[in-house]
């Protein structure tokens, strides 16, 4: 099965996503920081302590101390390490003249800059490229590394980067190098074996309900 057979099956299946859920590019990074070994609800409940504090944007969280802002997301977990990487990101947000400078820069390049940040790897990277930056990168996650391996489409061993190339090169070979078509695929795709992997690709799967069965 081709990925994009697999894509198109999951779209029928599912319906469109409409993800990453958030009210700006800005709650994105934020949310891609936070959902790091955690869940989703998790995330939900910090961010919605930041802007009860008044301190979802730019300017006001690059101020706080560490302590004040690691209580604030406490419900994502990891709550210390999280602070210090938030805080990372956003004064390299800062320091670069915020969202709007940075969204002229190459998508090579403002990859390069995001893994320079502290405790920031490549899935997440990615996940501020595609979602908050609207770039061509495909993000490569647990869930899809179990999907694709389920369906022999990997070895489950491959490097990072080395599978990212691979899933990107074959989707825009099917599809066509217009960007915002590329960068809409990539987003539901990532954001339909999400949904794959909690609804029926489980560590325990439910094969026989799963939309890929009968394919």
């Amino acid at each position: 099965m081709n990925l994009l057979a697999i894509y198109s099956l999951l779209y029928h299946h599912f319906g469109p996503q409409n993800w990453w859920p958030a009210e700006s590019p800005f709650e994105v990074i934020v949310g891609a920081v936070l959902t790091q070994n955690t869940a989703w609800e998790n995330v939900q409940k910090a961010i919605a302590n930041l802007k009860r504090a008044g301190l979802l944007n730019l300017d006001q969280i690059s101020t706080i101390e560490p302590a004040t802002l690691a209580h604030l997301i406490r419900p994502s977990g990891y709550f210390n390490i999280k602070a210090q990487r938030l805080l990372g990101v956003v004064r390299w947000l800062k320091a670069k003249g915020g969202l709007k400078k940075l969204a002229r820069i190459s998508t090579k390049k403002l990859r390069e800059e995001l893994l320079k940040c502290y405790g920031i790897g490549p899935e997440t990277a990615d996940s501020i490229l595609l979602y908050a930056f609207n770039r061509p990168v495909f993000v490569v996650d647990a869930y899809t590394r179990r999907i694709f391996y389920r369906y022999g489409l990997i070895s489950g061993k491959e490097p990072y980067e080395e599978l990212r190339k691979r899933i990107e090169n074959d989707l825009v070979a099917k599809i066509g190098t217009n960007k915002r078509l590329v960068v809409g695929v990539f987003n539901e795709f990532h954001a339909l074996l999400v949904r794959l992997a909690k609804t029926y690709c489980r560590k325990k799967p439910l094969c026989s309900s799963c939309p890929l069965a009968a394919a």
